[in-house]
């Protein structure tokens, strides 16, 4: 009987102790490396597709590390498009949305790197509304992390970021949720912030509540499955007090997918908070008649 000889890719699957991210990121190079020269045949780029493909599966399976290694193995390989680069900044979002809020000094060297891969991706196709939609999304992240200061002078770029995405999507359920934030956090500037504002940087961003809260359910209406968007409108009816709303539109959080990693996270906050509005709407004020009496 003749014996077949392995191919090395069969040679690696039976000897190699390597992690499932090693053997997927050779296949994908091997997949990219296969493909005709530039100017070969670029009407369809099919092994390239299957390479994002398989990107885009370890981030859903949030696999970051599997994701990170694949995208930039697309990059080594000269494979430089839109969609890459908007997708390694919302990977860098990801990561750094998975620390802790307090661990600024982990998560900014991410939103750095997402802010870059964002602007290239404008840079390459500026009619990509998700292009759009993350770079504002990693101006916004960084901002916050930084200060205040940071956030005004970051406002205005934020805000034409985010239009521009609505204005070629308007059904980015993402930029909608981004623009709910903006608001809300531009509701938060006092007047004497605002004052010193007009003054020294010649203007400041419009925003309120309201049209944050419209944000939000409209962003829940395009994309139901997502935390975020449940739970930052909900801490916007807790910040009003409006505590019968919140526990309902977060009791409907609880209750959806985990499709990022910071959702773990926001999972566990928002338990929390279910758990004390529950115990706080369940006390019910004393009547008139129920008061004490002084003798």
């Amino acid at each position: 009987m003749v014996q077949m000889k392995k191919s090395p890719i069969q040679l690696f699957l039976l000897t190699s102790s390597g992690s499932r991210k090693t053997l997927t990121t050779l296949l994908t190079a091997l997949l990219l490396l296969s493909q005709p020269a530039m100017g070969a045949n670029t009407a369809t780029k099919p092994n390239e597709n299957a390479a994002l493909d398989t990107a885009d599966q370890a981030f859903k399976s949030l696999h970051y590390e599997e994701a990170d290694s694949l995208y930039n193995t697309m990059l080594q390989c000269g494979k430089e498009t839109a969609d890459l680069y908007w997708k390694l900044a919302r990977l860098n979002i990801g990561i750094a949305e998975s620390f802790e809020p307090n661990e600024t000094a982990k998560r900014m060297p991410y939103y750095a790197k997402a802010v870059e891969y964002a602007q290239k991706s404008v840079q390459l196709d500026g009619n990509s509304a998700s292009a759009h939609t993350w770079l504002a999304a990693a101006l916004a992240l960084k901002a916050d992390k930084i200060g205040s200061k940071e956030k005004v002078r970051r406002a205005a770029e934020i805000k034409k970021e985010l239009d521009r995405a609505l204005e070629l999507n308007p059904h980015d359920d993402v930029a909608w949720s981004m623009l709910g934030s903006y608001n809300y956090q531009v509701s938060k500037i006092g007047w004497f912030s605002r004052m010193v504002g007009n003054t020294f940087i010649g203007g400041m961003p419009e925003g309120n509540r309201l049209e944050a809260e419209k944000d939000f359910k409209k962003a829940i209406s395009l994309n139901p499955r997502v935390i975020r968007h449940y739970h930052e409108l909900g801490l916007i009816y807790l910040e009003e007090s409006r505590k019968q709303e919140a526990l309902n539109i977060l009791r409907i959080a609880e209750t959806k997918p985990v499709l990022m990693k910071s959702d773990v996270r926001r999972l566990k906050e928002i338990r929390q908070l279910i758990a004390k509005l529950t115990k706080e709407l369940s006390v019910k004020p004393k009547t008139y008649d129920e008061l004490p009496m002084g003798n």
